[in-house]
Formats: C-alpha cells, sequence, structure tokens
C-alpha cells in the first residue's frame, strides 16, 4: 500500500464482525497482502489455507475475521486453522504457489498499544462502548499506516501443511446414541463412545476453560 492510500473495508465485514476494532482490519490487511504475495484471489472452494499464530483469550484474534473475510479461507470450510503460538501472525498456504507469513510488526504493536482506544479495552469496556472518536483514531492508524511501516512479510519455501483428509464416516457412541465421525471415536471397553461420554482429557476444552 502506498503512503497516500487508505485501505477501504467493505460494511458487510464490518457487520460480520459485529464491532468497530482495530485487529479486524489488521487481519483483512494480512490477508490482502498474503493474497497479492502469492497471487491468489478469494478462494471460493478449497483451493488454500489459512493458518492463525493466535491462540485462545487474545483480544487480538478479531484479527481472524478479517483474514478470512477477504480470502475466503474460513473455518466452516476446514480452510483456517489456528497454531497457537500466541502471535499476531497469519500464513496463508496456497498449493502449486506456496506460503507466505505475514507478522504485525513488533515496533507497530508499541504504537498501537499506545492508543487510547486500548486503556479503555483493559478496563474491560467492551468496543462498540468505547468513544467513536477514541475507536475512529485507532482504526485510522491502522488503515492509513504503509505495509512496510505495518509488517514484516516472509516467503516460506519450505513449508508444508497436511491437511486431514476429509471424511464422511460417522459410528453411534454407545453410551448417548449420537453420532460422531470416526476420527473422534474412543474405544471403551472395546465400545466406540464419543469423546464426552469416553472421559478423554480433552487437552482444547480445557484450554478453553482455562486449566492449561
Amino acid at each position: 500500500m502506498k503512503d497516500t492510500e487508505k485501505i477501504v473495508i467493505p460494511q458487510g465485514v464490518w457487520d460480520f464482525h459485529g464491532h468497530v476494532c482495530p485487529f479486524m482490519p489488521i487481519g483483512y490487511r494480512m490477508g490482502l497482502i498474503a493474497m497479492r504475495e502469492l497471487d491468489v484471489g478469494h478462494v471460493g472452494d478449497h483451493g488454500a489455507m489459512g493458518l492463525s499464530e493466535m491462540g485462545v483469550g487474545h483480544p487480538q484474534t478479531c484479527m481472524i475475521d478479517g483474514f478470512m473475510a477477504v480470502t475466503g479461507c474460513t473455518y466452516g470450510k476446514l480452510m483456517m486453522e489456528r497454531l497457537n503460538y500466541g502471535k499476531v501472525a497469519c500464513l496463508l498456504v496456497a498449493p502449486g504457489r506456496g506460503a507466505v507469513r505475514v507478522y504485525l510488526r513488533s515496533d507497530f504493536q508499541d504504537t498501537l498499544g499506545k492508543q487510547e482506544f486500548f486503556a479503555y479495552r483493559k478496563r474491560g469496556v467492551e468496543p462498540s462502548q468505547i468513544p467513536a472518536e477514541v475507536t475512529n483514531a485507532v482504526v485510522d492508524l491502522v488503515l492509513s499506516a504503509p505495509d512496510e511501516e505495518m509488517f514484516e512479510v516472509t516467503r516460506l519455501p519450505e513449508f508444508t501443511f497436511s491437511h486431514p483428509k476429509g471424511s464422511f464416516a460417522k459410528t453411534k457412541c454407545s453410551n448417548c446414541g449420537e453420532y460422531v465421525f470416526e476420527r473422534y471415536v474412543r474405544m471403551v471397553d472395546g465400545k466406540p463412545r464419543c469423546i464426552p461420554c469416553s472421559g478423554y482429557d480433552q487437552t482444547w476444552a480445557n484450554v478453553l476453560k482455562g486449566i492449561q
């Protein structure tokens, strides 16, 4: 993006995200850059894969909505995964075109953190309740800053990602009787059970509960 340009995000993307904040447009811009680097457009089917380096419990995960909206790599289409590194970065992987990582520069994160918007957020004020002039100031900064000032872009020629093969195979849990896709079945006393009925230690559920 040139110094004189300003990114314009379609209103529908803001509506989908649900509130105005700086990190959704950061993800949107990450997606634009990654698509430009790999020379790909919005993905309608399954022609690319998005990987967010964020984890859970971070307000910055708003960036994922922006990245999904512009690239078309969505969780519902199994084209988006979270790496849980706790970093403000996204990867775009396109078969035959390679992979690229876009990271929000540390110095820009420092600059961003000084904005009044984050003082409100740290006090627990929801984005939609922050004064509009405060939110608009930080969003304008994010939409106006040059790419090279905001982002570190790295091509990853050796990067590979093996997505699990899609499957329609399912079976009934012997305990609750509900269908479960076979890769998630746990065998208990020789009988198939879903994860909740099996007592299996759900690491991801523990993360969401704040146990890990």
